[in-house]
């Protein structure tokens, strides 16, 4: 749930860690009975805790296809990414990935662990695939048969330039992005988003992993994965694993930033498209990876730990996003805060200082002409009876105490603002209030 360490630092980070335990053990409990459904809903479990939390939220017929949509992709994805495959053997599968969808026989030994056992009993996949409506078919076999000519082809070349770069996300990612606007359609609940705005969701969720994953897919075996462009890190070094050598730290970080700036271009699409979604179950999907996503990118930005090392946000940190994103306030706030994290970051001797601050301001401007950025306590606040306008107002100093309503409090540290007498007289209160309120139900 989170090291005991972490939450004693961060105290406020509790309440939601052990609802979202919770939420991830109702939300096995409620994996399907017919052994096809049963083996996809566990296996998405096990390849993405939070993604499959997150899907738990759509709607039954929706969350079958997103699921199903997920798992084929996974699975296309562990054919790439499994440098052990020989590459003629590799690129006609990767093409030809779209037709073994419809065959219940069909699977292919290959990744490890959890990948390994999804590529071994891929009939189940294609068995839950099979039984999707025909407008959720079309779009899964669609862009699946696209990407695995996308990967096919950047198997045998390079990413050289930074055009190169952004085809290969659009590949990967921005497909996937695509994709969901087509399901998000056929399920009836939305419009039809622009294939540019979807492309830029995917694009932005990728370039983040791509940045973090360096270490990991440089020193990948038995050969390095290099899908960080040319056009940038030659501006640095030599080769691109001369990166994590710590005599090249400086410039190390100085391509990093750069790298970091490119991603950034896409966050006004990203604000656009979410704030465009109407069904709040299928808002939230969409939402929380963006907001992990630049919370990400301002925890790696001038951070050399990301040459020696993972880094990716905390647990704790983490849950609060899942359990406090519920409207595109929510989101614009979010946005804006690790903005002003990442800002707060930035080296005015940075080669691309100045690029990079335009890029944030650009995001924070995008934010605060929302005019939403104030107003998440005040909709919770209107709710609220008059009746109960004593308890709320302890419960609300209570809770700024912990900043819990504060727009920049669970992402942005502050000094607290009352002192522990405060707290402690704010409690007495509290209790005096419950034990009337008690009293007065035990009367009537």
């Amino acid at each position: 749930m989170g090291s005991l360490g972490a939450i004693l630092k961060h105290p406020d980070d509790f309440y939601p860690l052990l609802k979202l335990k919770i939420a991830a053990r109702n939300a096995e409990k409620r994996i399907p009975p017919q052994p096809h459904w049963g083996f996809c809903y566990s296996m998405l479990h096990k390849v993405s805790r939070s993604f499959g939390l997150v899907i738990q939220q759509l709607g039954p017929e929706l969350r079958d296809a997103v699921c199903i949509f997920y798992l084929v992709l996974r699975a296309l994805d562990t054919v790439e990414d499994d440098t052990s495959i020989p590459t003629d053997v590799k690129v006609p599968i990767l093409k030809a990935f779209h037709q073994h969808v419809y065959d219940k026989e069909w699977h292919f030994s290959c990744g490890t662990k959890e990948y390994k056992v999804l590529m071994d009993q891929f009939h189940h996949v294609s068995t839950a695939f099979l039984e999707l409506g025909k407008s959720y078919q079309e779009a899964i076999d669609d862009i699946t048969k696209r990407m695995g000519a996308g990967m096919a082809k950047f198997i045998c070349q390079e990413v050289e330039t930074v055009d190169d770069y952004d085809e290969y996300c659009h590949y990967v990612a921005g497909l996937v992005g695509i994709g969901l606007s087509k399901l998000f359609h056929a399920s009836g609940t939305e419009d039809l988003v622009s294939d540019s705005l979807s492309n830029s969701m995917g694009l932005f969720l990728q370039k983040t992993n791509i940045i973090r994953d360096y270490l990991e897919d440089i020193n990948e075996i038995p050969k390095s994965r290099m899908f960080w462009p040319r056009q940038i890190w030659s501006k640095y070094v030599n080769k691109l694993e001369d990166l994590k050598y710590e005599e090249n730290s400086e410039k190390a970080v100085q391509c990093l930033n750069d790298m970091v700036t490119n991603a950034l271009t896409h966050v006004e699409d990203c604000l656009t498209y979410m704030s465009a979604l109407r069904d709040p179950a299928i808002f939230r999907f969409c939402a929380i990876p963006q907001i992990m996503a630049i919370g990400t990118l301002a925890l790696c930005y001038n951070n050399i730990e990301v040459f020696r090392g993972v880094v990716k946000m905390r647990r704790g940190l983490t849950a609060k996003v899942i359990d406090r994103t519920k409207t595109m306030a929510d989101v614009y706030g979010a946005f804006y805060d690790f903005s002003c994290m990442l800002k707060s970051k930035v080296d005015k001797n940075d080669p691309n200082a100045t690029k990079t601050l335009s890029r944030i301001e650009a995001s924070q401007k995008a934010c605060r002409n929302s005019d939403l950025l104030n107003k998440r306590f005040l909709s919770l606040s209107l709710s609220l009876s008059l009746s109960r306008w004593y308890m709320t107002l302890v419960l609300f100093l209570l809770l700024r105490q912990t900043s819990y309503f504060d727009r920049k409090s669970y992402i942005i540290a502050s000094k607290s603002r009352y002192s522990s007498i405060l707290v402690v007289v704010l409690l007495i209160i509290l209790a005096i209030i419950l034990a009337q309120l008690s009293a007065s139900r035990s009367s009537n």
